[in-house]
């Protein structure tokens, strides 16, 4: 399904600028999951301002990323995302130069994983009775996997 039935699910009509950004992304080759990102990104912007986004000023939204972070509390990622959606559409499709969304990059905090002892290990390890249990905990940790892979795994 294209971003366009997705898109106009609702009845409502879509404009030519969602139209050109559309066909930005198309010829980037950009997943549909990213394009559906980068459109919901520049509809919360204009949606937050109750305008055209080609209209909104830098300082706006700068103002909206800080919005975004301070009031939303959106995750560093998340504003990440929402942040190279509103560069691109100012810069590929509008054209403009980047003065006209000039946010710097937003910092990101890489916490580090927290790593068990040897004996925390063993303790660990040997309260798991079944051998295929424990093989797959043995794997999973050594292998530094996500509890949700562990999840689909089952």
């Amino acid at each position: 399904m294209s971003v366009y039935g997705v898109l106009n699910s609702k009845g409502s009509t879509m404009t030519e600028l969602r139209k050109k950004m559309i066909r930005d992304m198309q010829l980037r080759n950009f997943s549909l999951a990213t394009q559906k990102s980068y459109l919901n990104s520049v509809t919360g912007l204009a949606k937050h301002y109750h305008q055209s986004p080609d209209v909104i000023s830098p300082a706006e939204i700068q103002d909206y990323v800080i919005y975004l972070l301070t009031e939303r509390k959106l995750a560093i990622g998340s504003c990440h995302t929402i942040i190279t959606a509103l560069r691109f559409f100012y810069s590929v499709t509008l054209g403009e130069d980047k003065s006209r969304a000039p946010i710097p990059e937003v910092k990101n905090y890489r916490r580090l994983p927290n790593i068990l002892s040897g004996n925390k290990l063993e303790k660990l390890f040997a309260v798991v009775k079944n051998i295929k249990h424990r093989a797959v905990l043995m794997t999973a940790y050594g292998g530094g996997l996500r509890a949700s892979a562990l999840l689909h795994f089952y």
